[in-house]
């Protein structure tokens, strides 16, 4: 269990920033506009980073490419699935006309359902999550190079 205590604290932190950030941005009333969720990949990257630099600091010995991978996408994996949840939350209780809104954005006659939206937005997190996990190992990998 102590080898899942540190990715699923740092992946509840990561989605809480999430939560956060879509929150100010509703505020402003920009949480509609599909380009700032590329701050989400940001986030998500930065809070995969720091699980997987805070594990081999804590287990040197231990930290292997695999282990790190391991910790990435777990960490990903819970800040996905707890923002999920909030969008799921904000979108049938807090905003019911947020997809309308959005799907508007794209002057597009969509029929989609709430299980559709919700499933695309747990995709694209995922989808992060595993790209980020790749992209932070090359980071932390050790290195066979020869000089």
């Amino acid at each position: 269990m102590k080898n899942l205590s540190l990715p699923i604290r740092f992946g509840l932190v990561t989605s809480a920033v999430l939560i956060a950030y879509f929150l100010v941005l509703s505020l402003v009333d920009k949480h509609t506009n599909p380009a700032f969720s590329f701050v989400n990949a940001i986030i998500t990257g930065f809070g995969i980073y720091e699980a997987i630099r805070i594990s081999k600091i804590e287990n040197p010995e231990k930290f292997s490419y695999g282990e790190g991978f391991k910790t990435g996408v777990i960490t990903g994996f819970i800040a996905t699935l707890a923002f999920t949840i909030f969008f799921l939350f904000y979108t049938t209780e807090v905003d019911p006309t947020f997809l309308s809104e959005l799907i508007k954005k794209f002057n597009g006659n969509f029929n989609l359902d709430m299980g559709m939206i919700t499933f695309v937005v747990a995709v694209m997190g995922l989808a992060t999550t595993v790209v980020a996990s790749l992209t932070v190992m090359q980071l932390f990998k050790k290195s066979r190079n020869m000089t």
